[in-house]
């Protein structure tokens, strides 16, 4: 890879609006999602900012390719014992090389430590290789819900959690013995 990669934990201005715009445009892309995603992502930047996110149990890495936004995980603290896992984007130029999944190792690890009970996320179905890294880390499916959505016909909207005393308790589970591993995605 000819560019220079930078990743940043550090927040500056125009970050967020670089998150939104990120989002809108690689999803619009890459899975035909039309502007209201967008919106949606706006909103949910909008809500956690206005909380003051990021705060000082809450996370953020930017990755950055030759200077433009390439990428982005965030960590916000729900106000409830648990913590949202968010804003999860890689360009296809940073996937595969396992930044992704060194990023959640990274943000869950850290929100362990933080004395969060958990971490939720919210995500769609077409995501594939975002859950395949979802469940190698512990988190279980909790709810979808299917239909039109984004300016598709079609979509499954999905809901994770990943609670560390369930997962602490898998763990040292003497059944847990040798089936003890990743979960992996069939779909």
């Amino acid at each position: 890879m000819d560019e220079r990669l930078e990743i940043r934990t550090t927040f500056r201005p125009g970050d967020l609006g670089a998150i939104i715009a990120h989002h809108g445009e690689l999803y619009s892309r890459e899975y035909g999602v039309d502007s209201t995603f967008e919106a949606h992502v706006a909103a949910a930047v909008s809500a956690i900012g206005k909380l003051g996110w990021p705060g000082p149990r809450e996370q953020l890495r930017i990755a950055e390719l030759d200077g433009r936004h390439a990428g982005s995980i965030a960590l916000s603290d729900e106000r409830d014992g648990w913590a949202a896992l968010r804003f999860f984007v890689l360009d296809a130029e940073l996937r595969g090389q396992g930044l992704g999944r060194r990023w959640v190792a990274e943000v869950l690890e850290s929100a362990e430590n933080d004395g969060y009970e958990g971490v939720r996320l919210e995500t769609f179905s077409d995501l594939r290789a975002a859950a395949h890294i979802y469940r190698s880390h512990g988190f279980e499916l909790i709810s979808a819900e299917s239909g039109p959505r984004w300016g598709r016909a079609s979509f499954t909207y999905q809901r994770y959690e990943l609670s560390f005393q369930s997962r602490a308790q898998a763990a040292s589970s003497p059944s847990a013995g040798s089936s003890a591993r990743p979960f992996s995605v069939s779909a």
